[in-house]
């Protein structure tokens, strides 16, 4: 699949800020399942800063604004060629020991309620593949995708409570019970073209993905109940929402930021 990608993040400041500084995980992953082609990234009044891969193979770009400054816009723009690899990450370069990611965060401690759903879950010790999707249809089956219900800041534990959620609830509930499991799992980020059921999905996406011996890492979109495949675009990992965040900074005065943001995915011709 062939897809056209634009992304627009604006922040803007009550007060003018004096400094900004961010550092962007905006760059398509590397691996077998997609290629890049005229991928930009454009920070308005930007001065682009030191680049580097990092140990989990995601591409880190530094950029800095010198104020006073009232809106910083982050613009990308590029074109993705995908294809589906059921999921498994083929191809990708890193160097960080997948044990890492048994180690759990504020947005993924564990409580009773997600002890309890871990518990539920049938799985096959000998099938870790098996087991994982399993744990992801248990969180597909206890978490509702309802927009608008939580906020950034809520955890894996409070959505599970609620019973409802968006992509990012999904993605810490399954990462925490699958820690449980013993299973090392990590947040992604990317974009979705279109859900499951072929409604266009103009917005940024997560999912998480699990570590499966002889395979690797394999990706789990509960909140879609799938795989991540060809409609999929991945651009960084981390042991949470706000470790693999795309956009990361800070800004350098007494306003209060707003942020706005506009994505579209597109389907190009063959």
């Amino acid at each position: 699949m062939k897809l056209r990608i634009s992304h627009e993040t604006v922040y803007g400041y009550d007060k003018p800020i004096r400094n900004l500084v961010q550092s962007l995980r905006l760059t398509p992953s590397v691996f077998e399942g997609q290629k890049t082609h005229e991928w930009t990234i454009d920070v308005t009044g930007g001065m682009k800063g030191p680049c580097f891969r990092d140990g989990t193979g995601d591409w880190i770009e530094g950029w800095t604004v010198r104020g006073p400054v009232e809106e910083v816009s982050v613009r990308i723009s590029g074109r993705v060629d995908t294809r589906d690899t059921a999921g498994v990450l083929r191809g990708h370069r890193e160097v960080i020991h997948p044990m890492t990611y048994l180690r759990d965060t504020a947005p993924t401690r564990v409580d009773d309620g997600l002890k309890n759903l871990a518990a539920e879950v049938d799985g096959n010790a000998d099938d870790g593949l098996d087991t994982a999707h399993k744990l992801s249809s248990a969180v597909a089956g206890a978490i509702r995708y309802v927009s608008g219900v939580t906020k950034v800041s809520t955890t894996a534990a409070e959505a599970l409570a609620l019973g409802e959620g968006v992509c990012q609830d999904h993605a810490h509930a399954l990462i925490a019970i699958a820690r449980l499991r013993m299973m090392p799992a990590r947040y992604v980020s990317g974009y979705l073209h279109s859900t499951i059921d072929g409604d266009s999905h103009d917005a940024a996406h997560a999912w998480a993905e699990i570590f499966i011996d002889g395979l690797g890492w394999v990706g789990f979109d509960a909140a879609n109940s799938c795989c991540p495949d060809e409609r999929y675009v991945r651009l960084g990992s981390g042991l949470d929402a706000q470790d693999a965040a795309p956009i990361r900074g800070v800004a350098m005065g007494t306003g209060e930021e707003k942020m706005g943001v506009r994505v579209q995915v597109e389907e190009l011709p063959q």
